[in-house]
């Protein structure tokens, strides 16, 4: 796999996100609260493989958040006032919606 270096981002020629970004974004799922745990793991395993530099970047943002706002976020369905971030939120939640049968939603 060819890759290279756009932005600060290590992407490969098909454009989205290299091994070593999906696998450190994977690593910061891992929260405080088993609940964020789930989703953001869920999300992270079904759609970082063929996510855009942009969508990681997004995601990253969404990670950086503590986990009390991320956790009104994604459990107590207040939109962040971002609307990338909101983009992302929903994207999130009805991924878990249709996954399976989730036991947060």
């Amino acid at each position: 796999m060819k890759v290279s270096h756009r932005g600060g981002t290590i992407i490969d020629a098909g454009g989205t996100a290299a091994p070593a970004v999906i696998a450190s974004l994977r690593w910061r799922c891992r929260r405080g609260m088993k609940e964020l745990d789930v989703l953001l793991e869920r999300f992270a395993q079904q759609v970082l493989p063929r996510a855009s530099q942009a969508e990681c970047r997004v995601f990253a943002e969404l990670l950086a958040l503590p986990d009390p706002l991320l956790a009104g976020y994604l459990l107590g369905g207040e939109p962040p006032a971002e609307p990338h971030l909101a983009q992302a939120v929903g994207q999130i939640r009805a991924l878990c919606r249709l996954a399976d049968g989730s036991a947060v939603f």
